[in-house]
């Protein structure tokens, strides 16, 4: 199911300054996450944001926390598609999620 990014919201008589403030920012808001369901969804890597090039060196992570790889490459049969941790801590042991490419 895709969420429409274009949200719908009711209109009504009388509005004052506060009330159209208050109607942007929550279209606004429907409109931000929708995009992110919808791109989460579609599998598009802008969507998330646990994505890096690196397994993180900093902060408290927990075991099984995965973080994608926004630069995959070929590396002679397999790829680097992310990040696992294997061990909770700060900032945890963190293992190549690799995938085969041949």
């Amino acid at each position: 199911m895709k969420l429409p990014e274009d949200p719908r919201l009711p209109a009504f008589a009388g509005a004052t300054g506060y009330d159209r403030q208050l109607y942007t920012r929550l279209y606004e808001l429907f409109r931000s996450i929708a995009r992110q369901v919808n791109g989460t969804a579609e599998g598009r890597i802008v969507a998330y944001y646990n994505a890096a090039t690196a397994p993180p060196t900093t902060g408290q992570h927990a075991q099984g926390d995965f973080i994608r790889n926004l630069e995959p490459t070929d590396l002679g049969g397999y790829m680097v598609i992310g990040w696992l941790c294997v061990a909770s801590g700060e900032p945890g042991t963190w293992k190549e999620a690799r995938c085969q490419t041949i």
